[in-house]
């Protein structure tokens, strides 16, 4: 065996984890062939076959299922003996890998990762803007931001920011051709511009009166699966919408856009990062949510564990929002 194994086990752990050498490689920013000549070598030495490989995939032999499984509590145990020198030292380190959709990216992080950077040199953060919910242990995340997403089991949730509040807006011209609406149900009729979500449902509009939540299917000519095309076709008269107040705030007070049915939009609990349960949160991870914390303003709530595979974060009643 070489004097030091441990930078080929990694290697191959990270493939395995993959399932590809390209996403591995990216990872341990390294090129696809050396890694894949890394791990021949580790299998050379070894005197097994640990992956499969073809043109489509990469996966596990029986071998390399049974090597994988005794090594990778060891590696654990090295990561977390790290970030524990980490914490000691108070230096944070490494790649920290958050999935997240375009809107918290806009509202909840650009505006303060310019202070993350600078405070905390050593941390390199990676944003991957995603619509779907994504599996993030799987995606090799640390942790995922969304608005009251269904978790799975055992994901720590933890709010940051200020409650939500959705708005229906129109411009004065659209107003000028349809009278506003007063209640929910004069939305027939109205050109509605209609969200599709990731799993091919358009999204209904959503509602609240007398503490009672409630949906509404909306009809329009115009449907789109990306939050900034729906903002244009807004502010171009082209229909009337429902996006989130922050995003038109700047459009109302110009008078650009009209609200409309404000009675029936009640604030809602806002953005969460969830992240595995785990006994030690690396301190990398620790001190992105205690910046965003202090950064993005009062949350609703503490910590909370999510209950159950598909059960909503504990303790909120949060509405699962335009993903994009």
């Amino acid at each position: 065996m070489a004097a030091n194994p441990l930078p080929a086990v990694v290697a191959f752990a990270r493939v395995a984890h993959h399932g590809s050498f390209t996403r591995a490689a990216a990872e341990l920013e390294v090129s696809p062939s050396a890694l894949s000549q890394t791990v021949r070598a580790l299998e050379a030495q070894l005197g097994v076959r640990l992956l499969n490989r073809t043109t489509r995939r990469v996966g596990l032999t029986e071998h390399g299922e049974r090597f994988l499984r005794q090594v990778s509590p060891g590696l654990q145990q090295i990561d977390a003996a790290f970030a524990d020198l980490d914490y000691l030292r108070g230096r944070p380190s490494g790649n920290l890998r958050i999935n997240l959709p375009a809107v918290a990216a806009e509202q909840l992080v650009d505006p303060h990762l310019p202070g993350f950077l600078a405070k905390y040199p050593d941390v390199k953060v990676e944003l991957f803007v995603d619509r779907t919910l994504a599996d993030i242990v799987d995606g090799g995340f640390d942790a995922g931001i969304r608005l009251g997403e269904c978790l799975a089991r055992d994901m720590v949730a933890v709010p940051i920011g200020p409650a939500q509040r959705q708005a229906i807006v129109a411009t004065p011209d659209y107003f000028g051709r349809h009278p506003p609406p007063r209640a929910p149900a004069e939305l027939v009729g109205h050109d509605c511009i209609r969200y599709r979500r990731s799993n091919g449902r358009i999204q209904p509009w959503e509602f609240t009166r007398d503490g009672r939540d409630f949906e509404v299917q909306v009809d329009g000519r115009l449907v789109v699966n990306d939050s900034e095309i729906g903002l244009s076709a807004l502010r171009r008269g082209l229909g009337l919408g429902q996006v989130f107040e922050w995003q038109v705030a700047a459009d109302v007070a110009a008078g650009r856009l009209q609200r409309v049915l404000d009675d029936w939009q009640a604030p809602f609990p806002g953005w969460h990062i969830y992240y595995p349960a785990r006994e030690h949160l690396p301190p990398k991870l620790r001190v992105f949510i205690d910046h965003l914390r202090e950064c993005a303003g009062p949350v609703n709530g503490g910590w909370v564990q999510a209950s159950g595979s598909s059960g909503r974060v504990a303790g909120s009643s949060v509405r699962a929002g335009n993903p994009q």
